[in-house]
């Protein structure tokens, strides 16, 4: 193992002319919110085909502020998935409001829509959807039952910077569309986020919200006629997004790329296993849609001797790093606390016990990618009743 370089699950890609870039920031003086910030925002909003869009310092933030300018607060119900990084409901807890878990669908590990009908109340406000691992939902359908029930729809597309529906970037269509630009996303800033609108009012309120609802007029009129915050993004952080955004096309090609070899890899390493009656669960072949911000597996577990930390385990000691995204919000201590209990959506249960995140990033290689594969399924031979 000495000689055999470690993979970690995930490494973000920064070139010479980033780093230079972020130096040259610095050198300028100017290093929080500034002429790089509002470079980088309308470079967003021309690749959201000129919906207005406002940056924020992380991927919390924006979802926050969207909950705040759709005017959600105490008493009132958000609809939205058990499985998802717990900022999501979090902040719906912020803001005084309730989440209300909906199961997801086997397959896409997304929110099911097919059963938010019937978890819509006299109190529901919104719906919050995430689109785990790149792959969103079926964005027809999600509209439909929106503007059906007269509801706001948040999108947690956290993880879905350069996914598509039919054809159409997510962020440019929609309601309040919210990404993350955290280190590991496909677009990173280090930290950092923004939310795409269709309302440019709304964006302007957003704009107050990131920074203490302060406005100012001229040279020495300043005013707050909101509670804000201090939600905004550095120039250091928009002028790395900038550069990000030019090289997105490339890594875009690198992911898909490598999910590709993924699909051929696993099965051929199950099949020279004599494997083929282990039920793992490989992600949605989406090719249309998806980013391929992650490659998620489903361990059979009830085919194994051993659990998911023990193959996360085996597979570190081989030299590989895997992620876990993500247990059911709903077996948390304080989500217990409030109530909440994963057996109300067993699949997302199912799921989050036994979700496993393997290495993908653009710095990956397919033969990283046949190690892996190769790795991973030894082990589960290994292993298998």
């Amino acid at each position: 193992m000495a000689d055999t370089p470690f993979i970690p699950f995930t490494r973000p890609s920064f070139d010479e002319a980033t780093i230079d870039a972020v130096g040259e920031v610095l050198r300028s003086g100017w290093v929080t919110s500034g002429p790089k910030l509002a470079e980088f925002e309308a470079a967003l909003s021309d690749y959201f085909g000129g919906s207005p869009v406002r940056c924020f310092a992380n991927g919390t933030a924006t979802m926050k502020i969207a909950l705040q300018v759709a005017g959600i607060g105490e008493g009132d119900e958000v609809i939205t998935t058990p499985i998802s990084w717990v900022a999501t409901s979090n902040v719906i807890l912020g803001v005084g409001a309730k989440p209300v878990f909906v199961d997801i669908d086997s397959i896409t590990r997304n929110l099911d829509l097919s059963k938010v009908a019937a978890a819509i109340t006299s109190k529901t406000r919104a719906i919050m959807p995430v689109y785990l691992a790149g792959l969103p939902v079926d964005m027809d359908e999600l509209y439909d039952l929106a503007q059906q029930h007269q509801l706001r729809v948040i999108e947690d597309a956290a993880q879905a910077f350069g996914s598509t529906w039919k054809g159409r970037k997510i962020g440019s269509i929609g309601d309040l569309v919210s990404f993350s630009f955290q280190a590991n996303k496909n677009l990173s800033t280090v930290e950092g986020g923004c939310l795409v609108f269709n309302n440019l009012d709304e964006a302007k309120l957003a704009e107050k919200l990131r920074l203490q609802g302060v406005t100012r007029q001229g040279m020495d009129v300043m005013d707050v006629d909101v509670l804000g915050g201090k939600d905004n993004l550095t120039d250091v952080n928009a002028v790395i997004g900038l550069h990000q955004l030019k090289q997105l096309p490339q890594f875009q090609t690198k992911r898909t790329e490598l999910a590709r070899h993924y699909f051929a890899s696993l099965r051929q390493e199950i099949q020279s296993a004599g494997l083929e009656n282990l039920h793992l669960e490989l992600p949605p072949e989406n090719f249309t849609d998806s980013n391929w911000h992650m490659f998620q597996v489903v361990l059979p577990l009830n085919q194994l001797q051993v659990d998911r930390a023990q193959v996360m385990t085996e597979l570190k000691e081989l030299g590989i790093g895997t992620g876990l995204h993500y247990p059911a919000i709903t077996g948390f201590s304080l989500y217990k606390k409030l109530g909440y209990q994963v057996s109300d959506t067993p699949i997302a249960e199912r799921i989050g016990r036994s979700i496993l995140t393997l290495p993908l990033f653009p710095g990956l290689n397919q033969p990283d990618v046949g190690r892996i594969c190769k790795s991973l399924v030894a082990i589960l031979k290994k292993h298998a009743k």
